[in-house]
């Protein structure tokens, strides 16, 4: 009795003024169970309402990340004097132009790097290995075509590792380039690609092959685009409905334009390298 009506004293007025009168009288035992219980819920609810407290005061200083994150911009393009671009397929949709794409690019010698969505690669493991074995670059495309910059870091690192995997699995291939589904990134993006051994590429030019407006809308699209340069990434998509026809007519124009063929993999710098503004790659020279 003695330390119940300690422990209520040591509660706020306005529940030691509800529980005192009740204290001084002689309480029979079931009064008594009765008072502990509501003791006992009020107990458990203040210490619910501190710990909340502190868990909100420890997350307002606690950093959101668990991966080192330094502002960074997945790569544009590269900077090169030489007359080099890249050619980049985006493979998430359907493999019903791919043999006429990689005839194409054969006929013009050119190379491609073709970014491979886990999904797309269960569906057609076949298309995979023809773009390997006509020694173009497999690029990852992450395992579902999600937003990624939507995702947790562990949601992040799965969608690009399952990918790689399967990959790998299937070619024998360990990727090394990543582009993010709809060019979405952020940040922590590029920092969990980068921690899975990946360089993050985008690109400087978009085909927008993608909105169906005729092969020749293609072609101007991509001439006339003013970062159409030395170093710079193109953005086309296999499955779309006009890339095909377009294709060796783009080759055309741009190799009278000048410019020859490379992967990603030829066309970036390893570390170390800058980015600027714009994300444009350039290399670091290391002085001995």
């Amino acid at each position: 009795m003695k330390l119940f009506t300690q422990l209520i004293n040591r509660f706020p007025a306005v529940l030691r003024e509800s529980f005192a009168p009740s204290i001084s009288q002689n309480i029979n035992v079931s009064y008594m169970r009765t008072l502990t219980l509501i003791l006992l819920v009020a107990i458990c609810f203040y210490t619910a309402v501190f710990h909340q407290q502190k868990i909100y005061q420890e997350a307002a200083i606690t950093p959101a990340l668990s991966t080192p994150v330094r502002k960074e911009l997945p790569i544009y393009c590269v900077d090169t004097q030489e007359p080099v671009i890249a050619l980049t397929f985006d493979a998430a949709w359907g493999d019903e132009d791919l043999d006429t794409i990689l005839s194409i690019l054969s006929r013009h010698q050119a190379k491609a790097t073709f970014f491979v969505s886990g999904d797309w690669v269960d569906k057609y493991p076949d298309a995979v290995t023809a773009i390997y074995e006509a020694g173009h670059e497999l690029g990852n495309h992450g395992t579902n075509h999600q937003h990624m910059p939507a995702l947790s870091e562990a949601e992040m690192t799965r969608e690009i590792m399952e990918c790689h995997q399967q990959v790998q699995a299937l070619t024998g291939c360990s990727m090394t380039a990543f582009r993010a589904p709809y060019s979405d990134w952020n940040d922590t993006v590029v920092a969990v690609a980068h921690t899975c051994g990946y360089s993050s590429i985008n690109q400087s030019v978009d085909s927008v092959d993608w909105k169906d407006y005729g092969a020749e809308s293609i072609i101007k699209t991509v001439m006339e685009d003013p970062d159409l340069e030395n170093g710079a990434i193109v953005l086309l998509h296999n499955g779309a409905t006009y890339t095909s026809a377009a294709l060796d007519s783009l080759l055309c124009r741009l190799e009278e334009a000048g410019y020859s063929f490379v992967t990603i993999s030829e066309l970036i710098y390893p570390e170390p390298y800058t980015l600027d503004h714009r994300g444009k790659q350039f290399y670091d020279s290391v002085e001995e």
